[in-house]
């Protein structure tokens, strides 16, 4: 997910709009250069890419990435006002049967909001806004969704 800030506002934007990337990713590629790269590409270049969660889907193991780039590169892109989410709940030992898109971004803002407190570099790397922005999402770690 490519995010941005607008007014203070995370949205959703890359060249799909807020469509999710699906691409497959060679065995010795590193997923973390693939998206970068990729949104160099196609959208600019990147203040922070992060990993935040796994699951099996589409018939592979789907990575989630946060991407969040400065608002003055989006430039003609489509943009979509990112809205709150319960997350997507399975069992103790269970993943939930259906994950949406929705909860999907919430868990990626709410492992940014950790990161942010936990890890110095990307806490320097977002644009300007992003932290006022994560003090109303619950900090937390990767876990598998």
């Amino acid at each position: 997910m490519v995010l941005a800030l607008i007014a203070g506002e995370p949205v959703l934007t890359g060249p799909c709009g807020a469509a999710p990337w699906y691409v497959e990713v060679g065995q010795d590629a590193d997923p973390m250069a693939v998206v970068a790269a990729m949104t160099r590409l196609n959208v600019g270049e990147p203040a922070v890419v992060h990993s935040t969660s796994w699951r099996h889907a589409r018939g592979g193991v789907v990575l989630t990435f946060v991407v969040v780039i400065d608002t003055a590169i989006i430039g003609d892109l489509a943009t979509v006002p990112v809205e709150r989410h319960e997350l997507a709940r399975g069992e103790a030992t269970t993943a939930p049967p259906k994950i949406p898109a929705g909860p999907v971004i919430e868990h990626g803002l709410r492992h940014l909001a950790w990161l942010v407190r936990d890890d110095p570099a990307v806490a320097q790397a977002l644009p300007p806004g992003w932290l006022a922005t994560l003090d109303s999402y619950v900090p937390e770690p990767f876990r598998h969704l």
